[in-house]
């Protein structure tokens, strides 16, 4: 499937990748809209960043994906969905489960449904390597077990299994792109790489950090954003699941010494407790085979590490940016 000339819904297109996911599509030639998390402050989230000419581009509709009317409405006359609207923050969950089981599983039903309903010809799921919980085996293909470690990853599965059946029951064109630890520039603050960008950016010399022997295999944005429209334009990619990942793992703790030596080498790691999982929800290690993605797509991550976190710093660095940002307290 050629995505140029198509009308592509993207949900979650105010987020992190999602805005990042809607730049790529306008540049392939798709008519998108996108759908943003309606509020009272009429706020597009990320999409309020981009420049005038990419905004003009975009079909904004605001809704929330737990309002299955709302996403009915949203989907109409349109050709593709990538849907990426979730909550993804693990210690939310925590403190919220209830919250993620609405969005990320009745969230996903409502956009199943609605495409079902619609004749919609292609709807990529977007799952989180979360799901298989700490590796059994490396690397990780899509045949590993999942382990729903966290309330989190636990909603993430279910939708996942949820747009399975759906393929399988309704013959729905589906399929579930599982990206593992993307990072980048306009990321939440809850995760690793702007939690310790921003306290290095402010002046902290002591990094507060949680745990430090995880590892995660980290992709940059520009490079998960081209595997997910890749998968949605891929035929032999229906009915299937999907790594996307670098094929490379670093440990937390060293994660956060690179970024230390890039910008402030007096600066050090310091414990905070608070920031540790609960020992049996923590994710011990993942590392990605995207050897499917490559076959099926030829997509492979370019940017290596260094230069992605090099690309993130320098995003950072603008004060317009880091002032979004509060490196003073803990984001759950």
């Amino acid at each position: 499937m050629d995505l140029s000339g198509k009308r592509v819904l993207v949900t979650g297109a105010d987020g992190f990748i999602g805005s990042h996911l809607t730049e790529v599509l306008v540049a392939q030639g798709c008519a998108v809209r996108a759908f943003v998390y309606y509020n009272s402050f009429n706020s597009w989230g990320w999409l309020d960043t981009l420049p005038d000419e990419q905004r003009r581009e975009l079909d904004v509709f605001a809704g929330d994906i737990r309002d299955g009317n709302g996403v009915r409405k949203a989907m109409e006359d349109i050709d593709v969905v990538l849907h990426l609207a979730a909550l993804i923050g693990i210690p939310f969950s925590y403190h919220s489960p209830d919250a993620y089981v609405d969005t990320n599983v009745k969230g996903t039903l409502n956009v199943l449904m609605a495409a079902r309903d619609r004749d919609i010809e292609r709807v990529l799921v977007t799952s989180t390597s979360e799901v298989y919980g700490t590796a059994r085996y490396v690397p990780i293909d899509e045949s590993h077990p999942m382990q729903g470690q966290s309330p989190y990853s636990a909603t993430k599965i279910g939708a996942d299994r949820i747009a399975e059946s759906f393929y399988r029951a309704f013959d729905l064109p589906v399929v579930i792109a599982r990206p593992f630890n993307t990072y980048g520039p306009r990321q939440s603050a809850r995760a690793i790489i702007p939690t310790v960008i921003t306290q290095l950016l402010s002046g902290s010399e002591e990094i507060r950090i949680g745990a430090l022997t995880p590892t995660r295999d980290f992709t940059f944005v520009g490079d998960t954003a081209r595997g997910l429209a890749a998968l949605a334009a891929c035929p032999a990619a229906v009915g299937r699941e999907v790594n996307l990942g670098s094929g490379a793992e670093i440990a937390v703790g060293r994660l956060a010494e690179l970024l230390i030596e890039l910008v402030n080498p007096a600066a050090r790691l310091v414990g905070d407790e608070q920031r540790l999982r609960p020992e049996k929800s923590e994710v011990d290690r993942l590392l990605c085979d995207p050897g499917l993605a490559r076959e099926l797509t030829g997509w492979h991550a370019e940017v290596p590490l260094r230069e992605g976190l090099r690309r993130t710093l320098e995003w950072f660095r603008d004060e317009a940016n880091l002032g979004r940002y509060k490196a003073d307290i803990y984001n759950i």
